[in-house]
């Protein structure tokens, strides 16, 4: 990753920001705050026009497997704020814009209305709804090359309830994505270590050529999360 002028990189200083806790705020709060204040993916997010620092968490992933290719057919379940589908539409060339290239179809679904994105195809749905792999095949004329899910299940407070609440929503999202992906497909989704996710791992080895687990450099080093890859999917 190239660091532009003026981000926080090596050999850099950068002032830290520091949040004095006001009335009425915890401290939990005034922490996350200064740490998205000091946030240097949080800045570039700004700066580059993302809609958020996630956005760097597929950035990266891609350029180690390159599965946002031009022509590409992308689906995004959670995909709100919209952030992966904005990369997405870039990188597979969604708009036209790379000449010469072949043209790609983002698809994002989401329980709550999005902004609208250029070149993306938005849908507010519940994908775990029993229709949702028709539904989404329809709208992509067809099957699809990816899905993505950055999703996370509303935190409980509890580490293993959430652990078990993420690798459930994660196996939701792998059964649609057997329904909709075409042979050789791929499958993204963020997962939270925990000692869970076995069962995840046994059933994406039964159907894709090789699963990688991937702690990108854009995930915070606190933070438990980490991705699946799931590439050359077997029908």
């Amino acid at each position: 990753m190239t660091e532009k002028k003026g981000s926080s990189g090596r050999g850099q200083r950068d002032l830290k920001v520091k949040v004095k806790t006001a009335r009425g705020r915890r401290l939990s709060s005034t922490r996350w705050l200064e740490r998205q204040l000091n946030d240097p993916y949080v800045k570039r997010a700004k700066a580059e026009g993302y809609r958020g620092r996630a956005a760097f968490k597929i950035l990266e992933l891609d350029d180690k497997y390159r599965f946002l290719v031009p022509g590409a057919r992308v689906v995004d379940l959670g995909c709100a704020p919209g952030g992966w589908c904005q990369v997405a539409v870039k990188r597979v060339n969604a708009l036209g814009e790379k000449s010469g290239k072949a043209i790609g179809t983002v698809l994002g679904v989401d329980l709550q209305e999005v902004e609208p994105i250029a070149g993306a195809d938005l849908h507010q749905l519940d994908f775990l709804a029993d229709d949702a792999d028709e539904l989404v095949k329809g709208w992509l004329g067809g099957r699809a090359d990816v899905v993505m899910s950055d999703m996370a299940a509303a935190s409980s407070g509890h580490k293993q309830t959430d652990h078990l609440r993420i690798i459930a929503l994660c196996e939701a999202a792998a059964a649609l994505a057997f329904d909709v992906l075409d042979d050789g497909g791929t499958f993204v989704a963020k997962v939270l270590a925990g000692g869970a996710e076995s069962g995840l791992q046994s059933l994406l080895k039964q159907r894709f050529a090789k699963v990688a687990n991937v702690k990108p450099p854009a995930s915070r080093s606190d933070s438990s999360e980490k991705f699946v890859v799931a590439t050359g999917f077997r029908g």
